[in-house]
């Protein structure tokens, strides 16, 4: 995922604009009430927006906005911009699947337009299928191919032996493949990103206390670290037992120190041995226990924010937080971020990240 840093010079617009089937229509910027976008780590990003409608007619009465389905309506695409005035950056791109009307008592009826990206399609069907000497990439391709979308993907070209699909959705299996070679999955505009975790960077954003950054919730976790993580198996194409552990190998922006350099000041030796994962092949072994070591170490301070409406905010995004003190101030990954709209504060950007390093380096 390219990296794009933001430049916080930019006249920033304060209300997103919306195109339904690539046309812009005023009315829906007009009536629009509230949004929600977002996107987390794994790909399928959401929307929900919402609009009053009634509007105005020429002869001074009032009437429904949309109630004729020339705009909103199930099965059209819908795309949302928002940032700079003069380049607003798309920060979201789907098909209408869900229209909800809701009439009360008081004010006036409203829709709540539902849709989500190009995704969609590979989580609705299940199948049963086996990959022989399965590559990542050639995983990926074939689920981009189903979605029309051009893949980029980086590295992932091994194979990786046979994998079973099992009664699951063509995301779900992808999901999980990369879960295990610690990667992600991401669709953006019309291409599928599938990297490993350590490669994605999708951006650089400076937030300041008190500044663009409205509030912040962050908390370092000993519970859930490990000093080393274990496995065992058979290697049955050369007849032998094989082995792989883990001290850490991708964990992310930040310094300080990891949560298993905090476990050792307390003298605390934590090895994590996983016994309910088969392994075939010495790549393979490694492969499973640096991801689960790094997912594990990357959770070590996790944090919530909120933020003025920032395009640049996105899943991949290394956010640098400062003004919250020595120890929490630092460099996050962002997980999830949610774009969100309303009339009442405006646009303001909610995300959670996350970091391997707390305070100063051991």
């Amino acid at each position: 995922m390219s990296e794009r840093p933001i430049s916080f010079s930019a006249v920033y617009s304060a209300r997103p604009t919306i195109q339904i089937d690539q046309q812009s229509y005023d009315k829906v910027s007009e009536l629009l009430i509230g949004m929600d976008i977002t996107e987390q780590e794994g790909g399928l990003s959401s929307l929900q927006l919402r609009l009053s409608n009634v509007a105005s007619d020429p002869s001074g009465g009032a009437s429904f906005a949309f109630e004729d389905g020339s705009i909103v309506t199930l099965g059209k695409s819908i795309l949302v911009f928002a940032g700079p005035v003069s380049t607003p950056m798309e920060i979201f791109r789907g098909m209408i699947t869900g229209v909800e009307a809701e009439f009360r008592e008081e004010g006036p009826p409203e829709l709540l337009v539902l849709a989500e990206d190009a995704a969609q399609q590979a989580r609705m069907a299940r199948r049963t299928k086996t990959y022989d000497e399965l590559s990542l990439a050639d995983l990926a391709q074939a689920v981009a191919d189903s979605l029309g979308l051009q893949l980029i993907v980086t590295g992932f070209s091994d194979r990786v032996g046979t994998w079973m699909q099992l009664n699951e959705s063509d995301l779900a299996f992808l999901r999980r493949v990369l879960e295990r070679y610690d990667g992600d999955v991401q669709v953006v505009g019309d291409e599928l990103h599938v990297s490993p975790r350590d490669e994605v960077r999708r951006g650089t954003v400076e937030l300041r206390m008190h500044s663009q950054l409205r509030g912040v919730r962050v908390m370092a976790d000993l519970a859930h670290q490990t000093t080393k993580v274990t496995v065992a198996g058979w290697d049955v194409a050369q007849g032998s037992r094989l082995t792989a552990e883990s001290t850490g190998a991708h964990q992310g922006p930040g310094e300080g120190s990891t949560g298993a350099e905090w476990l050792g000041r307390a003298s605390i030796e934590r090895t994590e041995h996983i016994g309910h994962a088969a392994v075939r092949t010495q790549n393979e072994a490694q492969a499973l226990v640096d991801s689960t070591f790094d997912q594990r170490a990357r959770r070590f301070v996790c944090l919530e924010g909120m933020a003025d409406g920032n395009p640049e905010i996105r899943v991949g995004t290394h956010v640098t937080i400062s003004e919250i003190g020595p120890r929490f101030s630092n460099t996050y990954y962002v997980t999830r971020a949610t774009h969100r709209y309303d009339l009442e504060v405006g646009y303001r950007t909610q995300f959670e990240a996350e970091c391997a390093y707390w305070g100063e380096r051991a």
